[in-house]
């Protein structure tokens, strides 16, 4: 590499990161020369990523210092200086992307961030998509591209503010040969018209690093070596670069490795068929997954599937194993058709998913003895077969580890135990050595040939690299969902004359897609621009903002379960508690046990029937058949009349009548020992003046009325609480979400990397839901006048404020408790807990903030529902208007600054 201090991009010295106990990076000094393509070279998890993420400042520096475009990256100031010179595209397919955007809002959006005006979005974004292919595409959502349009699309958003330096993280990871090429083609062209644009790349592919200037091979977060890949070559004395990458490791883990040695295939029949598939079909919707797909595998067979992601392999694989029922076609497993429920086939077959099936929580040795139950494993053969399987695979070091706890390769092992621990005559496996390095990859690959020699077990094994490919007795080239061929690697590289079976595979690609409107056939035009001055970010942008709330608003427009939730989840629960929530206690059930049977009893019984509160069922014979009613809830109220109660009544004795009362509800219970209390004093009162000639009313009359509610019914009470916890709850939740949905999908990528502040990113992201809140405020105000006729008595305009104020705190908790939370659940559930608990117990809805006591009190004095409940019930109930009320909207727009402020400064602009 070259040694003059000022030709470097980027300088590294003695840089350490540790996720919790795991060593990402062990103190990396390394100098990164500028103008150049770098390579970062090796397998998952030695550091490639943390690496980059560093570099370009989306990630804090734990330990060490790195400087970047002459200025040190931990300083926030240089890091905001040059944000719009750097060019961050994050690890997975269109990980920076939004997919429900198409590919020209996508880019609209990037443009907006950066700076540039419409004219110059539309110069740039036509320039870009012409050269890559997309121009034809601009309609279509980033969601629906083929895995090489998604990178191409990352590749043009990255691109579109001109960057001195571009830091792609693994971006041809999954796409097919053909896409790969051409966007190396592409990256290429780029760097011809813009020579001094240095470019760092990860990959965990060998073969394309041939093509970088300059490589950094890296193993357990530390550097091995660092030069051209022609010297490293040399420096080795191999003749690739795989071979290169196992020769810098250190002797410890070199002296293990073997070669790869491949006995021939002897076939015990040439017709004893494992697995036949004839025209297999898999549709989702609209949507075929696998189209009419036929191969046959033989009996011994190492069988591979190649194909980029999305293909259709692991689809079809399901297909195999019965975990997916066919739309279309016949699957044979040893001749049988493929039966979900038919156990018998499906212990026959081992399957190893792409994502690691192993229950985290047990041991390596009681994830084996449970797999070995769950395959039918007689109970006395399991502790020998277990035993089996940690020698042979040799477990024996990690056999009570955690599976989180192992290293990746020692984890493929695990895998591959647990899928033959019922030893299976056919193994499938879904892409087993992705992002493992080329030592333990061999060392796998020697376990698969043993199984498949010795054994005479039947692999069908899909992967993305063409070495393995190779080893193959036979391969199947997929793509978009069809077989493209099938036969051995040597038959199909002999088809098309061509160098390589990466070659080959390109020469079926392009046959392939000349008819298919995903990939055009288009030579890529070289017309995108270079050079033009990007605006730096200086302090709060009000267009950046509202970029961020124009992505937003339509990400939810087309996001039809948010947008119902969003519009119409209030609307819904408002309908359910007002039409499901009564304070009235009416037409309650009672029953009469008159063991008395006189005139006089009689009338007392039809004192309670003529009620509109009681419905008299039918007279209760006795104790048991008292009781036996009121435990099935056949009625909430029983009344005992005595024997003698006439008699009692008419000579002015004590009389006792016995009710038996439900209280399995508390409140209904006491209101109805209310009614019957009443009821009893009046029947009383009237018996008293009309036998006795008593007067019982005395001098004082007291007549008990109402105000604001003089029929004490239930609507008016519920509907002006309700409506403010309403506003409170749904629109925090859907807040918090669109922040942490970002976190989850790996967008929040964008916040880390582009000029786009931490208030510009919350406030633009809130004011969709501002809007929507407020538009769903007034639906419910709609509802309440019109289906539950609760009228608005006071101010209109008072109450439309107030909501719009509210709207702006609730989701401003919302945003709050997205800042420490990172998943859709946790935010949801901490949200819900965060407003109902507080506006249900210290806010007045239940019992009034003023007869709290300690911290209660505290809280409801300084939560705003609190505040917008008195709003509420005093516009809807007592006629006030905002001259009345005006006391309480100042802690609401006192709570607005304190809320937002919070989230910004708790929001990260650096991935911790």
């Amino acid at each position: 590499m070259p040694q003059t201090s000022e030709s470097y991009i980027a300088q590294l010295e003695q840089v350490s990161l540790v996720y919790k106990e795991t060593v990402a990076l062990d103190d990396i000094s390394l100098q990164i020369p500028a103008g150049k393509m770098v390579g970062l070279i090796g397998p998952d998890g030695v550091g490639k990523s943390s690496l980059l993420a560093l570099i370009s400042g989306a990630r804090i520096i734990q330990k060490g210092h790195i400087q970047v475009l002459g200025g040190d990256m931990k300083d926030s100031d240089h890091r905001n200086r040059v944000c719009p010179q750097i060019a961050y595209m994050p690890q997975g397919l269109g990980k920076n992307l939004y997919p429900s955007l198409s590919v020209e809002e996508n880019l609209q959006f990037f443009g907006r961030l950066f700076g540039h005006n419409a004219a110059e979005r539309r110069k740039r974004i036509d320039d870009l998509t012409r050269s890559t292919g997309l121009y034809p595409f601009l309609s279509r959502p980033a969601g629906k591209l083929s895995g090489g349009m998604k990178q191409k699309l990352g590749l043009c958003c990255a691109l579109i503010h001109d960057p001195k330096l571009l830091i792609l993280d693994e971006p041809t990871t999954g796409v097919d040969p053909l896409a790969r090429a051409q966007f190396w083609d592409l990256i290429d062209r780029i760097r011809q018209k813009q020579p001094d644009m240095s470019v760092i790349v990860a990959t965990a592919y060998m073969d394309e690093a041939r093509r970088f200037d300059c490589l950094v091979m890296m193993d357990d977060g530390k550097v091995l070596d660092t030069d051209t890949p022609q010297a490293l070559l040399a420096k080795t004395q191999t003749n690739n670069l795989e071979s290169a990458f196992i020769a810098l490791q250190p002797e410890a883990k070199r002296k293990k490795h073997q070669t790869v040695h491949i006995p021939p295939l002897h076939l015990d029949s040439p017709n004893d068929v494992a697995i036949e598939a004839t025209d297999l079909t898999m549709r989702f919707g609209d949507f075929t997954a696998v189209d009419h797909v036929s191969f046959r595998i033989l009996k011994g067979e190492i069988f591979g599937f190649l194909g980029s992601n999305g293909c259709g392999k692991s689809t079809t694989m399901k297909m195999l194993t019965g975990l997916l029922t066919a739309s279309e076609g016949q699957a044979l497993l040893f001749g049988q058709t493929i039966q979900p429920n038919d156990m018998t086939t499906r212990k026959r077959v081992g399957y190893m998913s792409q994502a690691f099936s192993l229950y985290t929580e047990l041991t390596v040795y009681q994830n084996l003895r449970l797999h070995a139950k769950l395959f039918g494993v007689p109970e006395n053969d399991i502790p020998a077969r277990v035993d089996e399987m940690v020698e042979r695979f040799n477990l024996q070091h990690v056999i009570d580890s955690l599976p989180n706890s192992l290293p990746l390769g020692v984890k493929q092992r695990l895998s591959l135990a647990v899928a033959m621990v019922h030893k299976p005559e056919l193994l499938i496996l879904d892409e087993p050595t992705s992002g493992v390095d080329p030592i333990a990859r061999d060392n796998f690959w020697r376990l698969m040939i043993e199984l498949a020699r010795n054994d005479k077990v039947t692999i069908f094994i899909s992967t993305h690299f063409m070495n393995e490919a190779e080893r193959c007795d036979r391969i199947s080239l997929m793509h978009a969902g069809h077989v493209l061929i099938s036969d051995t690697p040597a038959n199909i590289v002999q088809s098309k004359q061509a160098d390589s079976l990466e070659q080959a595979f390109i020469q079926y690609l392009k046959e392939s897609d000349t008819s298919n409107s995903d990939s055009p056939e288009q030579t890529p035009q070289e017309t995108f621009s270079a050079g033009a001055t990007t605006r730096k970010p200086q302090g709060f942008s009000l267009k950046r903002a509202l970029s961020y709330s124009w992505r937003e608003f339509l990400e939810l427009m087309r996001d039809p379960i948010r947008l119902t939730m969003a519009l119409l989840g209030s609307i819904i629960l408002m309908t359910v508690l007002g039409l499901g929530i009564s304070f009235d206690v009416e037409d309650l059930n009672y029953a009469i046990l008159d063991r008395d049977q006189t005139t006089l009893s009689q009338n007392y019984a039809l004192n309670l029937s003529g009620s509109r509160y009681f419905t008299e069922q039918p007279p209760l014979r006795d104790y048991h058949d008292l009781e036996t009613r009121l435990k099935k809830g056949d009625i909430s109220l029983a009344i005992e009349i005595p024997p003698g109660f006439a008699q009692d009544i008419k000579r002015g004795r004590k009389v006792e009548i016995a009710a038996w009362i439900d209280g399995s509800m508390p409140t209904r219970a006491e209101t109805i020992n209310g009614y019957v209390q009443g009821m009893h004093q009046n029947w009383m009162a009237y018996q008293a003046r009309t036998h006795l000639g008593l007067n019982t009313a005395g001098n004082l009359s007291i007549e008990t009325r109402y105000r604001y509610n003089p029929d004490v019914e239930s609507l008016p009470a519920i509907v002006p609480a309700v409506i403010p916890l309403l506003m409170l709850m749904l629109p925090a939740m859907l807040a918090a979400l669109s922040v942490v949905r970002e976190k989850e999908l790996g967008s929040i990528i964008n916040l880390y990397v582009t000029p786009v502040t931490r208030a510009e990113f919350l406030l633009g992201k809130q004011l969709p839901y501002i809007l929507l809140a407020t538009v769903n405020f007034i639906l419910l105000l709609i509802l309440s006048v019109t289906a539950f006729q609760v009228p608005v008595t006071g101010s209109l305009f008072t109450l439309l404020l107030a909501g719009l104020v509210f709207n702006i705190v609730s989701t401003g908790i919302g945003l709050f408790a997205s800042t420490f939370t990172k998943s859709q659940i946790a935010a949801m559930v901490l949200t819900m807990i965060g407003t109902l608990i507080p506006a249900i117990q210290f806010s007045g809805l239940l019992n009034p903030v003023s007869s709290l006591e300690g911290t209660g009190r505290l809280i409801g004095e300084i939560y705003p529902a609190t505040y917008m409940f008195e709003i509420s019930r005093g516009t809807f109930s007592k006629a006030l208007d905002f001259s009345d009320l005006q006391a309480s909207f100042w802690p609401i727009l006192v709570t607005i600054p304190i809320i937002l402020t919070l989230a910004i400064v708790l929001l990260k602009k650096q991935e911790a």
